[in-house]
């Protein structure tokens, strides 16, 4: 199992619950990293069924939205599913005003999420 410094990844049945380490999630460095842990999730570990938990998450840029785009994209090119939980407001008006909201599966809280699966 690779160690990550992004990301702490747990799983509950079958989903791959991913938590976020970094609060803030600005920095190009930082977005680079974490896109490669996530995405090596469904490339290298085959996980089928992600839930991003963004409990701990105050701040995401942009570039990050693109992140997890793609991590979307990979999801569903590998016949698997991606859903988020834990979206505080202000980071929510950024998915709605993206539109993104319509893209991704975003549940109020872990178990609803689960239970979406």
């Amino acid at each position: 199992m690779p160690t990550h410094r992004r990301i702490d990844v747990s799983k509950v049945g079958d989903v791959t619950v991913v938590t976020f380490l970094d609060k803030k999630i600005l920095d190009e460095t930082g977005i680079q990293e974490l896109g490669a842990e996530l995405f090596s999730l469904v490339e290298q570990d085959n996980r089928r069924s992600l839930l991003l938990d963004f409990a701990d998450v105050d701040f995401l840029s942009s570039a990050a939205l693109g992140k997890l785009i793609t991590l979307d994209r990979k999801v569903k090119s590998a016949q698997g599913r991606l859903k988020m939980c834990n979206i505080k407001p202000e980071i929510l008006e950024v998915f709605q005003i993206t539109k993104l909201n319509k893209v991704f599966d975003i549940r109020a809280g872990e178990a609803e999420a689960i239970a979406a699966f």
